[in-house]
């Protein structure tokens, strides 16, 4: 990625990772690629805030050296310790070795037991500041958005709001700004990033985004540490985030399922014809063909979720089990529910998913549709009317 001077005296020092294509280990599907985005301000005082994914280290100093010798850094802002963001720290520090390392008591010790390096750190609280020269850096404490030790770094001059991974997305492109980038891809993948990451989070992301606002403190431009840097309009993925965090949905259904000879799919597809019947926008997944990263996206804005499996050991099949346990993980609010599944002689599969969304909060609108094998005329005729009557609680709210 091209050094970028994105404000005056503020570049944009980051890498750019085109084949990327899972992260959080295999948990996230990166099918666009992803950035891994470090500032650099130039200043009195030089200040660098965050570093790159360890690999990436050699080209992201060969950035930095295009703007200012790496010995001239006099601070080193860890916004997060996550080694995406962290992980050319070590080497930054054998080039600057006067420089301090500022951020919070979480970061102090989870860069510690990272990096185990003895370097000279200062740590942050909300509201501190941090004196450039003509410019000021103040510091807000994000815990669990989306570690404990995360941290935004503001610069009022400018009105730039630096957040790390919050408003971020796991977008490559060479286009590094919103007015740029292709609108509907960026959101697509700004969701995507919100749902898989960030959904169990949104009480306190809602509250920081309050908290900030009572700050009154105008955003011109937010630079996040993945994706693109929101210029034109910043206040379009503030209020996407506000949105999801406060579980807004539409009327739209997803049906996931996994199938072993068929029939479970013949039901997803049937109910999806009843759903259609009654006007509400619906989604239809195969948990074992289907990247769960996307599905778990479509759900962000869904109100009703169809669940189907069939039966095996009396349980539902692994695939779907797996998908459910991230889904569970989610905590998803305001959402209703129903399940299906066919079975051969003990039908548990229905039962145990409805147990698990349950667990999660999530609300069983309808009883649960089992059949024996494989549904017959008559049942098919029902499972029409099963997703017709779901379509209609939806529509209900």
């Amino acid at each position: 990625m091209a050094v970028l001077e994105i404000l005056p005296k503020i570049y944009s020092v980051g890498v750019l990772d085109w084949n990327v294509r899972t992260f959080h280990g295999h948990t996230y599907s990166t099918n666009r690629g992803t950035t891994y985005n470090a500032y650099l301000l130039l200043d009195e005082k030089i200040a660098l805030v965050d570093t790159v994914l360890g690999s990436f280290r050699d080209e992201f100093i060969a950035n930095i050296k295009q703007v200012i010798p790496p010995e001239k850094i006099d601070y080193v802002i860890a916004n997060h310790v996550e080694t995406d963001h962290s992980g050319a720290l070590p080497e930054i520090m054998k080039l600057c070795p006067r420089a301090k390392v500022l951020g919070t008591e979480k970061c102090r010790e989870g860069l510690s037991k990272h990096y185990f390096g003895a370097w000279d750190f200062q740590t942050l609280k909300s509201g501190d500041k941090l004196k450039l020269g003509k410019r000021t850096l103040t510091f807000i404490e994000a815990p669990m958005i989306h570690w404990p030790d995360s941290m935004f770094t503001y610069c009022p001059e400018d009105a730039l709001l630096l957040p790390n991974d919050a408003f971020g997305q796991h977008y490559a492109t060479s286009e590094r700004f919103d007015d740029e980038a292709d609108a509907c891809a960026l959101m697509d993948e700004a969701a995507k990033y919100y749902g898989n990451i960030l959904w169990p989070l949104g009480s306190v992301i809602l509250k920081k985004i309050e908290e900030i606002q009572k700050m009154n403190i105008p955003i011109k431009m937010i630079a996040p540490s993945h994706g693109i840097i929101w210029r034109k309009d910043p206040g379009k993925i503030i209020s996407a985030y506000v949105s999801w965090a406060k579980n807004e949905v539409k009327k739209k259904v997803v049906v996931a399922y996994e199938t072993m000879w068929g029939a479970t799919e013949k039901m997803a597809r049937k109910t999806v014809e009843g759903i259609t019947s009654e006007g509400v926008r619906v989604k239809l997944f195969d948990v074992s063909s289907s990247d769960r990263t996307e599905i778990i996206k479509e759900m962000l804005d869904s109100e009703g979720f169809m669940f189907g499996s069939s039966t095996h050991d009396n349980n539902m099949l692994p695939n779907f089990a797996g998908f459910l346990e991230f889904v569970k993980g989610l905590h998803p609010k305001n959402r209703k529910a129903c399940v299906f599944g066919s079975y051969g002689w003990a039908g548990g599969a229905v039962k145990e998913i409805e147990g698990v969304l349950k667990e999660a909060g999530v609300e069983i609108a309808q009883q649960g549709f089992s059949v024996k094998y494989v549904p017959d005329e008559n049942e098919m005729k029902r499972l029409f009317e099963y997703g017709r009557d779901f379509a209609r609680k939806i529509k209900e709210g």
